[in-house]
């Protein structure tokens, strides 16, 4: 018998949970000013229509169909068992590797954030002594310090226990009740810090010029290709597509329990946090300090400079300054264990599923995999970018690509059928040709242009740390893919 969510809102909760991440406070403002302000929002829209929800669908219902009707939760069972054919979990594996190299990253990432909370709380960050954006030095400064391994240590192993504790008590004790707690707290202090951040007015600017500058439509942007990219990539990764998350979370849901309704719920939650809240707090704040020219320099600085060094420098200014920016990292700190307790899941599935392993003994030997590549991260120079450009960038969209022709191209039964089974709304038969030729060319159209920007950098980079780190993370997949060999499928007795 596998375990079952016990509630639906439980199960949204924790669905959004893992959709909602630091992409949706960081990245997104940031991928938004790049390109084309309010013009980037019609890109964005016309991806999330036809890449992040037929795609949210479908790994909806092909991890409830694997872990209702063959007692798989994970891409090798289930693709083993919509084609027939063992050689396809093979092709699952993917959907394995590329969870756990992520969290070998981002893990040590909310380690970062614990440290901001932290020094946050016993008011130790810096404060702002210009609204000269090259007065952020010395919070630049700040950010190298904490970051630095000397430091950061030991809030990773606090951040790499919390996360085990969490998936040690199991979906309903650990991932449901902790999301129960964690996504409510979440969009609280997101709103409470925004509408602190509306109210900013200084001598440089206010935040509500800083809205009109985040938003203002360039609509030259629309004819730049890289932009309709840039905005399905955003779509893809703020929606946790490719990562085999989605479908281990809906493996653990009744075989006619609505997922179409549901899906629908967590791509909503996912974008007001991302949209209203995220697009409301830290572009707006930093236009407010540093005034709109002052903005553009941060937007191009990227996600991390914003969130580690901006957004201090911006509470530094106000009243109750280490309030805010306690609240500002706790809600990062939610956002990122919410996200990586779902990317540790999915390999604690598959041992559970397919070794009968205990759920403790597949959570112990889960973390020993995952506690080794953090060392990769953490002590090998640039791994972590390494890490992310594979399994961060470019294979996410691979699996998704597979994840497609497997469901919908190969599988001899009706997807749609599945989906809407026990759908508190239909989703119509126009989806099968969505799915089957406007996703699959988005998604190969990702692919080819993450392939052209990011192959070449692989290329020159051969130095012994990029060797070091790839000889590893390919010793990882061949780890898995032996794993995979041991692949059973099994009916599901109620």
């Amino acid at each position: 018998m596998r375990e079952k969510w016990a509630t639906r809102i439980g199960l949204i909760l924790a669905m959004a949970g893992n959709a909602i991440g630091l992409g949706n406070f960081l990245r997104f403002p940031v991928q938004a000013v790049n390109n084309g302000g309010g013009a980037f929002m019609i890109p964005y829209l016309f991806a999330l229509l036809f890449l992040g929800i037929p795609l949210m669908w479908l790994e909806w219902a092909i991890g409830r169909y694997g872990g209702n009707v063959f007692f798989q939760g994970t891409c090798p069972g289930i693709f083993y068992g919509l084609t027939g054919k063992k050689k396809f979990s093979y092709l699952g594996v993917l959907a394995l590797w590329v969870p756990l190299v992520i969290a070998g990253y981002y893990i040590y990432i909310e380690a970062w954030i614990l440290a901001y909370a932290f020094y946050s709380l016993i008011d130790h960050i810096p404060k702002l002594t210009g609204t000269d954006v090259k007065s952020l030095g010395v919070f630049m400064e700040f950010f190298k310090s904490v970051t630095d391994v000397k430091v950061s240590y030991v809030f990773y192993l606090a951040v790499l226990l919390m996360n085990f504790i969490i998936l040690y008590k199991g979906i309903v004790a650990g991932i449901e009740r902790f999301a129960k707690i964690a996504m409510p707290l979440l969009f609280i202090f997101a709103f409470i810090i925004m509408v602190r951040v509306l109210l900013l007015e200084t001598p440089n600017g206010t935040a509500i010029e800083g809205l009109n500058f985040m938003w203002y439509p360039d609509f030259e942007k629309l004819l730049d290709p890289h932009v309709w990219i840039a905005a399905a990539g955003q779509i893809f990764f703020t929606l946790s597509l490719g990562m085999g998350a989605i479908a281990v979370y809906a493996s653990y849901i009744p075989r006619n329990a609505d997922i179409t309704l549901s899906g629908l719920t967590v791509v909503s939650l996912n974008e007001f946090a991302e949209v209203i809240l995220g697009g409301t707090i830290a572009i707006p704040a930093a236009c407010a300090i540093f005034g709109v020219a002052g903005a553009q320099n941060i937007a191009k600085e990227g996600a991390f400079t914003l969130g580690f060094v901006v957004m201090p420098g911006v509470f530094s200014t106000l009243p109750l300054s280490n309030i805010f920016s306690f609240l500002w990292f706790l809600l990062l700190m939610f956002a990122a264990l919410t996200s990586s307790i779902a990317l540790v899941q999915p390999l604690i599935t598959f041992l559970e599923d397919n070794f009968f392993f205990s759920r403790k003994k597949a959570v112990i030997v889960t973390f020993l995999m995952v506690f080794l590549l953090n060392q990769i991260a953490i002590f090998v120079p640039d791994a972590l970018d390494e890490m992310d450009l594979w399994a961060g960038t470019i294979i996410i969209v691979l699996t998704a690509l597979i994840e497609v022709i497997v469901a919908v191209w190969v599988y001899k039964g009706d997807i749609l059928e599945e989906i809407n089974r026990g759908g508190y709304i239909k989703v119509p038969g126009s989806l099968r040709f969505v799915l089957k030729y406007i996703t699959s060319l988005y998604l190969i159209a990702l692919l080819a242009s993450w392939f052209v920007k990011y192959i070449p950098i692989f290329i020159a980079k051969t130095d012994w740390n990029a060797l070091v780190t790839r000889v590893i993370l390919i010793v990882a997949f061949i780890l898995l893919l032996v794993l995979a060999g041991k692949v059973r499928l099994r009916e599901v007795k109620e």
